[in-house]
């Protein structure tokens, strides 16, 4: 996952700077897919205008921790470039980045919202890099609020509730349309009670995966995703590899049913599985105190329990495989050995 990374980390040492040489190191460590932001609607308002960004947060180490300005016209498909150079297939999601102007509100029903994405599509396709797209996810984790925010108008922000399963299903079908050869879903985070969900609009499911799931273990710790507040990441540092270390068991069976519960899922629906956030847990970074011991041993777990289900048609390794995650980046031996099993791995 290297989301809207890919482009706004591009000052000195922020992992970026250099994407011949950040996919020379992701072909390296055995990954063959990125998935990131394509800013669709951006790009359908004006991909020519320099769009200046606010920070989503300044505690994370995905994105800018500060304003940011980007350009999409060239550097999207520059980028799109260099991973074909690379092999690299590229899928597309959007985190709905917010601008100076708020764009983002001006999708008003999923119709629009599917729009934006044809519009995208028809750049690339005029770059002659349509074949190398892998899929597309219309919306990261729809429909929280912190990355859907025009939804929150006409429904709830309940992941399940039917006024997210119907704006869904429309952008769907508006989205195929146009673009029948290309898979497309919409992603999500949990909950995931409901195994016999109508899911059959989609082209597959992208769930994402963490043992911290329930909610025990970051309410064990005291960390409650703060954005701007550095109270959740002290608490982090301060406890969340003891607590984990104190109940292990528990809390690796926390990850493994998990694992087992979307595998059913999957059975159940007929539907094949890619998950691009998962395992451990879903906000870590190099600072004191936070090592990353834990965090690779949780996400070894995740990734031999999804491979031997036979479900996952794709999956990462964690949501930290990126360069700038220096402690876990840096672990080349791991990375491969973890591709490996995903590469060797059956699917029913």
């Amino acid at each position: 996952m290297w989301e809207f990374s890919w482009i706004e980390r591009r000052w000195p040492g922020a992992g970026y700077e250099d994407w011949d040489q950040a996919l020379t190191e992701l072909a390296q460590r055995g990954y063959d897919a990125v998935r990131i932001d394509a800013f669709p609607h951006l790009i359908a308002q004006d991909i020519h205008k320099e769009w200046t960004l606010k920070p989503v947060w300044n505690l994370q180490d995905w994105g800018s921790c500060s304003v940011n300005r980007i350009t999409l016209y060239d550097d999207f498909q520059n980028f799109l470039k260099a991973c074909r150079r690379h092999r690299i297939r590229v899928a597309l999601s959007t985190w709905f980045r917010e601008d100076l102007d708020d764009t983002r509100m001006r999708i008003l029903t999923a119709k629009d919202h599917a729009d934006i994405w044809i519009r995208t599509l028809k750049y690339i396709e005029s770059w002659g890099e349509l074949d190398n797209i892998l899929y597309v996810d219309l919306c990261n984790e729809f429909p929280l609020d912190v990355w859907a925010p025009f939804f929150t108008r006409y429904g709830s922000t309940e992941r399940e509730s039917q006024q997210a399963a119907d704006w869904m299903r429309e952008a769907v079908g508006e989205f195929k349309k146009a673009y029948p050869q290309i898979p497309v879903t919409v992603s999500y985070t949990n909950p995931f009670s409901n195994l016999d969900e109508d899911v059959s609009f989609l082209d597959f499911i992208e769930p994402h995966v963490w043992m911290t799931n329930s909610g025990e273990f970051y309410h064990q710790v005291g960390y409650h995703y703060e954005r701007f507040d550095d109270t959740g990441y002290t608490n982090l540092a301060l406890n969340g590899e003891r607590i984990y270390r104190e109940s292990k068991e528990y809390y690796d069976r926390c990850l493994i049913k998990e694992i087992e519960h979307v595998a059913e899922w999957s059975r159940r629906s007929g539907k094949p599985v890619v998950t691009t956030e998962c395992w451990a847990i879903v906000d870590y970074k190099d600072w004191p105190l936070l090592n990353w011991n834990w965090i690779l041993e949780l996400n070894q777990l995740g990734v031999t329990t999804a491979a031997a289900t036979g479900r996952w048609a794709g999956m990462a390794t964690s949501n930290f495989c990126g360069p700038q995650f220096v402690g876990m980046w840096r672990e080349i031996g791991w990375h491969q050995a973890m591709t490996d099993i995903i590469h060797n791995s059956k699917i029913d």
